[in-house]
């Protein structure tokens, strides 16, 4: 159902999931889009292999963050839940607390909730669709096809890569990582990237040529044949992200209103 939306639906709704995830650390809040993104990431089963490993870089890359944050400073959940409670002292200035761990806590799944989130609308929207739905949030129509064009050409520098490294392999120049250095093999794929940026830069100026030719960005509005009717289900995501809007700013508003509000839910105090 997720790749049968519009463009304008897709944007629209990731931009107001993206507000609501960075203004909020309730996990009655984060949670229900964390759920929301797993379930459309699975429905439309994409080539898990690649998906794996950036799952894995990324909670690496997270829970190393999240030491570094607790090392620095291990009451900085205290500064969040207005409240202490020391579970364990440790060596030195570090101790546990139950506000720090639920701080952590929060924080990782705020963090993975966002990622969802956004691997889902990276799978479910094409360069044209998201142009399109740019173009639906008065982007002007140049950055948006500027947007569309570099969508575009990233796979095709990524896949000549592989064919330029695959020809210089077969010519005899190693590359494998158990049979040479880092830094000899970093020397190597410099001596690829920088041929490739500079022919990547030529084609770049051959397209740029075309649409001159073409007359691109003589009128003031454009049209996008990638965008079609809204359906049935973009209706009902429409009141989805008009219901997040109104969540965001009565969640704001409450935020700057109440004196006793404390920006992390614990809910052990």
């Amino acid at each position: 159902m997720l790749h049968k939306l519009t463009g304008t639906t897709k944007v629209r709704l990731f931009l107001v999931l993206t507000v609501y995830l960075i203004m909020s650390w309730d996990l009655r809040l984060i949670v229900p889009v964390l759920i929301a993104g797993i379930v459309g990431l699975i429905s439309m089963r994409p080539n898990w292999k690649p998906i794996r490993i950036m799952f894995i870089f990324f909670i690496v890359i997270n829970l190393l963050n999240l030491f570094l944050f607790f090392i620095a400073d291990p009451d900085i959940g205290t500064k969040f839940c207005g409240s202490r409670t020391v579970l364990k002292d440790l060596p030195g200035y570090l101790y546990i607390s139950g506000e720090t761990m639920w701080y952590l806590f929060t924080r990782f799944i705020k963090i993975l909730a966002t990622f969802t989130i956004s691997i889902t609308f990276i799978l479910s929207i094409t360069p044209s669709e998201f142009a399109a739905g740019l173009y639906s949030i008065k982007v002007p129509y140049k950055i948006c096809t500027v947007v569309e064009l570099a969508y575009r050409c990233i796979p095709d520098i990524v896949r000549d890569y592989q064919n330029i490294s695959t020809s210089m392999q077969a010519r005899g120049v190693e590359m494998d990582a158990k049979k040479i250095g880092l830094w000899k093999r970093l020397k190597q794929m410099v001596m690829i990237i920088v041929p490739l940026l500079l022919s990547s830069f030529d084609k770049v100026g051959n397209i740029a040529n075309a649409m001159d030719l073409r007359g691109y960005g003589k009128l003031k509005k454009r049209s996008y044949y990638a965008e079609h009717e809204a359906t049935k289900a973009d209706g009902v995501f429409k009141v989805v992200y008009l219901a997040g809007i109104l969540i965001c700013i009565a969640y704001i508003a409450y935020k700057m209103l109440s004196p006793t509000y404390l920006q992390l839910w614990y809910p052990f105090v």
